[in-house]
């Protein structure tokens, strides 16, 4: 429980299209001081993934769940339940887990349009859920200002936040092309590498 406090659970869509707001997600939840926390992490084919959602989601006082993707699109597609079980599984956390540090646990629900969520999850009606349009911009708005709706008051607005992720995006493939990675390899970069980076962006000052 050491990074408890600290730890920020990220349960969202893994496909190319939403890769750009996972990417500012992580860099906002770096900026604001805390780890973010999410199954990308580490690829263990004899690991049991949602054994390993279940020891993300108690190792992380802080979750964000976003919710954008749960409609179908288009016929004959399937929506998609599993940001929703993953919240459940959250929420049952907080609320039945024998540990009472759990009562704590502060939980973000995205949509991509206001009220949209209730429209899948009528029980949700009683909770706020914040909308970030599909914008990077807005989502690093919605994650630093839930961070500070929590009492994390000494962080960067929102506006800082996101002028040193375009910042640190563009200094990124000039300084990895200068190591001989490719731009799509920087792209589609595994998510533990590029929290790497931002680490060692953080570090040096950029």
């Amino acid at each position: 429980m050491s990074s408890f406090d600290k730890n920020v659970f990220i349960n969202c869509p893994y496909d190319d299209e939403y890769l750009p707001l996972l990417k500012s997600m992580i860099f906002t939840i770096k900026a604001c001081g805390f780890h973010p926390r999410i199954a990308l992490e580490r690829f263990n084919s004899a690991e049991v993934r949602l054994q390993k959602i279940k020891q993300l989601i108690e190792a992380s006082c802080y979750s964000i769940h976003d919710l954008s993707r749960i409609k179908s699109k288009s016929a004959g597609e399937y929506f998609r339940l599993n940001m929703a079980l993953e919240l459940g599984m959250d929420i049952g956390c907080r609320d039945y887990h024998p540990n009472p540090d759990f009562r704590g646990k502060r939980l973000l629900v995205l949509e991509n349009e206001r009220f949209s969520v209730q429209k899948g999850l009528s029980d949700m009606s009683f909770g706020d859920c914040k909308s970030h349009e599909g914008s990077e911009e807005k989502l690093i708005k919605c994650v630093r200002d839930w961070f500070y709706e929590n009492g994390c008051k000494k962080i960067k607005p929102s506006s800082v936040i996101w002028n040193e992720f375009n910042v640190f995006m563009a200094n990124l493939y000039v300084e990895k092309n200068a190591l001989g990675y490719k731009d799509e390899e920087i792209d589609h970069i595994l998510i533990p590498e590029y929290i790497d980076w931002i680490d060692e962006g953080f570090a040096n000052g950029k």
